[in-house]
């Protein structure tokens, strides 16, 4: 958060106040150059926030009731994006045999769309009755929502042909059946980090590669990001929070009673079907508000 940087600054501006600041030099020119990278990443903020977003959404656990949850939040940030007038494409859609969702990509284009969403990656916790089980028994269902910004200049994120590994296929459709004959979905494999860009929406394969290595760049650039603020935690001796199951932002019950709370901010509402239709915005912004 901002704030986070404006009082590491002020910590540090503090030490160089010190009559002894200059007798360990090398200790003092850290410190002014630690100063200087603080002050340009406050200046700078997220660059990215004005621009496009790419969010991709995981089931958890559970079978069918995680997999229609991750449904039903894919449908929840579409219907946001469309009342903020943004636009929402389908990169990949992995999808199980009666329609819920194992996995989605999509990018949101639109101004300021980056700068909105962000916030709102985390795991995503759903109480409700099953509407799969027979014995309509009470179901937690969870999905991890990951939030990208689109595009990443080149000179931010250098990706090298021999670190990454390219592997086509044929698109498919839902229950994981081709669509097509022709191997034009493409997934890129960045072998050092593990990490993997899969697209399969456009029609040709170079396009499909272009928009993978795109995809890529902006997980290399989240992971740069999350190492790097990892390091500085260790040398504060702090810990990051921890994006896992049963560290959930928000919760949506739906019984015994009806609320959503996202656990960040405080911020609650009893009208969850308003929110699975895309009213977001008091969460969101009380989310954004956070970072001021």
């Amino acid at each position: 958060m901002k704030e986070d940087l404006r009082q590491e600054i002020k910590r540090l501006e503090k030490e160089t106040l010190s009559p002894d600041f200059w007798k360990d030099k090398e200790r003092a020119q850290e410190i002014i150059k630690r100063i200087g990278e603080l002050k340009e990443k406050l200046k700078a903020g997220s660059k990215y926030d004005k621009g496009d977003a790419v969010v991709t959404i995981f089931a958890g656990a559970g079978g069918d009731d995680a997999e229609d949850w991750a449904t039903i939040l894919f449908e929840m940030y579409r219907k946001f994006a469309e009342k903020k007038g943004w636009q929402v494409r389908v990169l990949h859609h992995h999808k199980n045999e009666v329609g819920g969702t194992k996995n989605v990509t999509f990018e949101v284009c639109g101004r300021n769309a980056y700068g909105y969403l962000k916030g709102e990656a985390g795991v995503h916790r759903l109480v409700r009755i099953s509407p799969f089980s027979a014995r309509k028994l009470r179901h937690t269902s969870f999905a991890l929502v990951d939030i990208l910004p689109k595009f990443i200049e080149i000179s931010e994120v250098d990706i090298k042909n021999e670190d990454i590994r390219v592997d086509f296929s044929r698109a498919s459709g839902p229950g994981g059946q081709n669509v097509n004959k022709r191997e034009t979905a493409v997934r890129i494999t960045h072998i050092p980090t593990g990490l993997v860009a899969y697209v399969e929406s456009e029609r040709s394969q170079n396009q499909n590669k272009q928009r993978a290595l795109e995809l890529l760049r902006s997980k290399l650039y989240k992971y740069q990001q999350a190492k790097q603020e990892k390091e500085r935690q260790a040398l504060r001796g702090g810990k990051l929070p921890q994006a896992e199951w049963g560290h959930q932002i928000r919760s949506y019950v739906f019984h015994p009673y009806q609320m959503v709370k996202d656990h960040r901010t405080g911020v609650e509402t009893s009208d969850v079907e308003g929110v699975l239709e895309g009213e977001l915005d008091e969460f969101v912004e009380a989310e954004r508000n956070l970072e001021t």
